[in-house]
């Protein structure tokens, strides 16, 4: 088994702690309370009778990654980046931000996710694709667990080709 620490960071209010708790626990809350500092757990994803244990960690959200300590960052293998699909304003620093944390962390693999895809309707979502600075890997939604597995086993063959 290999073990990988795997960063779950963005602005506030996207769904981190939403995406956190689906991945490790399978449950959602629609109370919002805000993260202070960070959160750490891990499960275990097996892809092809390899198991991969993710250490998870939730960060607290900031409008701008330079203002999470970089010490949360070292030894990661991947950064999954969370932006709100139903918030635009929340794609505003997405590429600052993937700049900054590819100057921490070089050798990282990066994912860009669009939280809450329930909360918009098919025929707007080339729209939003359109008006975003950097392309999303995978669009998901905590709340109701679509393509929470997908992008979790994702990462993980990822991190296995990447060893």
């Amino acid at each position: 088994m290999i073990s990988k620490k795997v960063i779950l960071t963005g602005s506030f209010g996207v769904g981190k702690t939403s995406l956190f708790n689906q991945f490790i626990f399978k449950t959602f809350s629609d109370k919002y309370l805000t993260t202070i500092g960070v959160k750490v757990n891990k499960r275990v994803v097996t892809i092809d009778d390899q198991e991969v244990s993710i250490l998870l960690w939730d960060i607290a959200g900031e409008i701008s990654q330079d203002k999470v300590p970089n010490s949360y960052f070292l030894g990661a293998s991947a950064i999954i980046y969370v932006v709100d699909l139903n918030r635009p304003i929340t794609f505003q620093n997405a590429k600052t931000d993937l700049d900054h944390l590819k100057k921490i962390i070089p050798d990282s693999l990066i994912k860009v996710v669009g939280n809450k895809i329930d909360l918009i309707e098919e025929d707007k979502i080339e729209d939003l694709k359109s008006i975003m600075p950097v392309p999303c890997d995978i669009f998901t939604s905590a709340k109701n667990g679509i393509n929470v597995e997908d992008l979790f086993s994702q990462l993980a063959s990822e991190l296995l080709a990447n060893n």
